[in-house]
Formats: C-alpha cells, sequence, structure tokens
C-alpha cells in the first residue's frame, strides 16, 4: 500500500461514525470547594480599620494597574445612615466605587430588584472575577444581590454587610440567596458564597425595636433546637434586648450573638447544598411562608418565624417532647422578646396548605422540626390535622389567658 492509499483509508477513518450503537454513557464527576470567612469586625467604618478594606481587594489581580473598582449596593434606608461613612472610608482607602442604591423592604425581594443590580452590574463594566459587588444591608437586599451576583457572568464575586440582626446571625451568613416569586416566599434562589460576610453589631444601635425583635426570632430559634445555655442567657436577658444592648460591648450580648452565629454555622458548613432536607434550622419555617406572605398588616420574617415556632412549641408539647414548664418557658421567652404567638390568618386553612407546600419542598415527607427538651430536636413526619387544630386551641387560650378574657 502506497503513501497516497494509507492516507485515503485514514481519512475515511476519521470520517467513520463514533459508534455504530448509540448507547453511549460518559461520567462526570466534579467537586466545589466552598470558602469564605464570616467575621466580627466592630468600627468596621473607622479610617484606620482595614478590614473592609482588605475585604474589597481580595480579589485584586497585580498585574493589573488600573485602580481597585468596586460596585457597592446598599440599602436606602443605610444610605441615609451611613452612606457619606462608607464613601469616606473607601475614599480613604483609594477604591474607585460605583454607587447603587436600592430599598431593601419585602416586597423589592423580586425579579425586578435582581435586573436593577445585575444591571448596575453591567454599568459598572464589572471584571467576571477580578472586581467584586458590595452588599450593604439587611438580609433581604443581601438575597437579591447574592441572586444576581450567582446569575451575573453566571457568578461573579461578592461581599455582604448586613446591618441587620437578622443579618447578622442568619441571613447574611449561609450560601443561599432567593428572591420570591408568586405567591411563594424564596421560590427562585441559588446557592452562591459570598467571598466573606463582615459583622460589625454597632450598625444595630441604628435598628428600632421592632427589628431587633425580628432578629431575635432566629436567635429563640437556635436556642430551642439547639443550644440550652443560649435559651437560659435569653431568657436572663429578655428584658434588655434593645439596639443599645446588642450594639454595646456587653459580654452577655456578645455571647448572644456568638453563639448565635457559631451555631448556625456548624449546622450550614456540612449541608451548605442541603443534601440532607431534615435541617433543624428549618425550626418555625414550616409554616411561616405562607403567614409571612399573606398576613395583612405585614409581618416581618422573624415575626412570622416567632408564630411557627409558638405552634410548633404547642405541637411538641402535644407529643409529650416538652413538660408544661419547658412550654411556658419557650412561649414566655417569645413573647417577652416582643414577637407574636399568634395572627388572624395563621388559620386551621392556612396550616394545611401551608404544609402541602412543605412537604413538596422537603422532597415527599414533613420533616418538622420540633424541640425535644429545650435545645434538642426531633424530626416528626406524621403531624395530622387535628394535632394542628389542638396546637392552635393551645396558643388560643394561651393569648386569652393573657389578655385576662378568662381566668387563671
Amino acid at each position: 500500500m502506497n503513501e497516497n492509499q494509507q492516507l485515503s483509508n485514514t481519512l475515511s477513518f476519521r470520517r467513520a461514525p463514533l459508534a455504530k450503537s448509540t448507547d453511549l454513557t460518559w461520567h462526570m464527576h466534579a467537586t466545589q470547594e466552598v470558602e469564605y470567612q464570616v467575621s466580627i469586625v466592630r468600627d468596621i467604618l473607622n479610617l484606620k480599620n482595614p478590614s473592609l478594606a482588605r475585604a474589597c481587594a481580595k480579589h485584586v489581580d497585580k498585574n493589573l494597574k488600573a485602580s481597585i473598582k468596586r460596585l457597592v449596593v446598599i440599602d436606602k434606608k443605610v444610605d441615609e445612615i451611613y452612606g457619606e461613612k462608607f464613601k469616606a472610608y473607601f475614599s480613604h482607602w483609594n477604591f474607585d466605587i460605583r454607587w447603587k442604591v436600592i430599598s431593601g423592604d419585602e416586597i423589592n425581594k423580586n425579579v425586578e430588584s435582581t435586573i436593577l443590580v445585575a444591571e448596575a452590574m453591567a454599568d459598572a463594566g464589572l471584571l467576571r472575577r477580578g472586581e467584586v459587588v458590595i452588599g450593604i444591608g439587611g438580609g433581604v437586599l443581601l438575597d437579591v444581590v447574592g441572586f444576581a451576583s450567582s446569575l451575573y457572568r453566571r457568578g461573579i464575586p461578592y461581599l455582604r454587610i448586613p446591618t441587620t440582626l437578622m443579618g447578622q446571625i442568619d441571613a447574611g451568613i449561609g450560601i443561599k440567596t432567593g428572591i420570591n416569586h408568586g405567591d411563594h416566599k424564596n421560590r427562585l434562589g441559588t446557592y452562591f458564597a459570598p467571598t466573606s460576610a463582615l459583622i460589625d453589631p454597632s450598625f444595630l444601635k441604628s435598628l428600632n425595636q421592632r427589628h431587633i425583635s425580628n432578629g431575635v426570632a432566629e436567635i429563640i430559634k437556635m436556642a430551642l433546637i439547639k443550644d440550652k445555655p443560649l435559651f437560659e442567657l435569653l431568657e436572663m436577658m429578655s428584658l434588655h434586648l434593645t439596639p443599645e444592648a446588642f450594639s454595646s460591648e456587653d459580654c452577655a450580648m456578645k455571647e448572644i450573638i456568638t453563639r448565635s452565629i457559631a451555631g448556625m454555622l456548624a449546622e450550614l458548613e456540612p449541608n451548605l447544598w442541603e443534601a440532607e432536607l431534615a435541617r433543624c434550622v428549618d425550626f418555625g419555617h414550616t409554616f411561616s411562608p405562607s403567614l409571612e406572605l399573606l398576613a395583612n398588616p405585614v409581618l416581618l420574617h422573624g415575626e412570622a418565624v416567632a408564630v411557627d415556632m409558638a405552634l410548633c412549641v404547642a405541637l411538641a408539647h402535644g407529643r409529650g417532647l416538652l413538660t408544661a414548664e419547658e412550654t411556658e418557658r419557650a412561649i414566655s421567652l417569645i413573647q417577652k422578646s416582643g414577637l407574636p404567638i399568634s395572627n388572624p390568618v395563621f388559620n386551621l386553612a392556612l396550616l394545611e396548605e401551608a404544609l402541602v407546600d412543605t412537604i413538596k419542598h422537603r422532597d415527599g415527607l414533613q420533616r418538622i422540626p420540633l424541640s425535644d427538651g429545650i435545645g434538642n430536636v426531633a424530626f416528626v413526619n406524621d403531624i395530622t390535622r387535628d394535632e394542628l387544630a389542638v396546637a392552635l386551641a393551645f396558643l388560643e387560650s394561651r393569648e386569652k389567658l393573657l389578655s385576662g378574657e378568662v381566668a387563671a
């Protein structure tokens, strides 16, 4: 065979089908490493404090000679209070900042706000990997910024600076992002870790008491299902859970914040993508999403969670998981913290509908976390309509007793 015939045969072979069979399988396997930091950093806006500057400069490419460009997306109310201080800080540390102010109210946790943030990213001309987005505000804003960051060019790094108690101990320290859609809370979302989250309790002094109580609900959650010493600490401090106290250097308040963050991160880290759907941090989050969207007047997230927690405490009592004394302590702590235990729309019909949606979300099972003694958790999959009715009646009688409608 001469060289021309060999070449012809080779080319013919290369043109041949890969295989006659269509039953071909390729197995792909990859792992995604997640690494980010959650840091408590006081006095973050002090010009001499390099913590924020270091976090913002983390992705600087030393081969690029351009200035360090960043996009700040800040809550409108936070901008009114701290905007000039943030601008002065960034100017002091030589950052080229593009500024976007949006409203961080729950009603704006939607696709439209996500698009506004994505358009701000485009207008800022951010590099895909080297220029960070900085979200400053409460949980709603951080969710929107995180969601937009996960979508823009399939992922652009972002930094979280939560300025509410809810953001600092819950919404701002995990990797979940999400927005509301239709009649459902957080129906659209992703898992996308920030580069870091910086927690400065001094921001909390500018909150009103209602927003402090809103965050305390999530702290009570961790205490009831994971941390009995935290529960006892909350009981001791229940009349002192104020903006001034949380922003202070008080040892008890610092421990409350630290234990809350550490407990949440300990639960999240081994299950970041929620492969395991029986999650103790879902305590108070079985029925509350439906309540939060339907309540009128509007409830804050923590207020809806508090009502859900009270119901779950009553369910646990009905099953013998909590003693009468433990039940009273739990309900009392919720109320002393300025949180509700009932709501006019929180009725049996809503509970049944919410449970159907929860079962879909938890892949076919209820997986309802209940307190099994204060500081421990048990998961149940067989809560009945009758149990829900009894638990509602229990809370109704508790409310009437508190209001003096019935004799003690």
